[in-house]
């Protein structure tokens, strides 16, 4: 009888479960403003977890933010407070990858801000053009939060 009444506690609280779905934009080129962006990223993560639910994240990259993909980001950026923050930034987005977000860059912001392809860092995937993982995310359901 106990693990009757476990095993149904444990499906009760599974079906109770939630899943939070967002898609991150990340567009400006303010470097200090990605970076506690990217930390809160993180956070909102944990405290969905805390709770027993499920964070399922996707941060999508394009325009000014694509420096912070680049492994020689130091050759882009001049402003040491920016080469700062791109540093941190790119350590929370590798942070945020082996959690299961999804990163993607924009190729064309990559050409944009002549940043070559096999500079990407390894745990972002290039899109051709991340609007159109922007919108595919936001058609299956996922709310889009936008870093401006």
């Amino acid at each position: 009888m106990k693990h009757l009444f476990f095993i149904l506690s444990v499906i009760i609280y599974t079906l109770q479960a939630q899943e939070y779905k967002a898609v991150f934009n990340c567009n400006t080129n303010d470097m200090q403003y990605v970076t506690s962006r990217m930390v809160l990223v993180e956070r909102t993560m944990d405290m969905i977890e805390k709770n027993g639910d499920t964070p399922k994240f996707a941060i999508t990259i394009h325009g000014g933010c694509a420096p912070i993909v680049s492994k020689n980001y130091d050759e882009i950026i001049l402003d040491k407070n920016d080469l700062d923050s791109i540093e941190l930034s790119q350590k929370q987005l590798i942070k945020l990858a082996g959690r299961g977000v999804e990163i993607i860059v924009c190729a064309i912001s990559l050409n944009a801000n002549t940043i070559p392809e096999e500079d990407v860092i390894s745990s972002v995937k290039i899109s051709p053009n991340s609007f159109l993982e922007t919108i595919s995310y936001q058609n299956n359901g996922y709310a889009l939060m936008v870093f401006e």
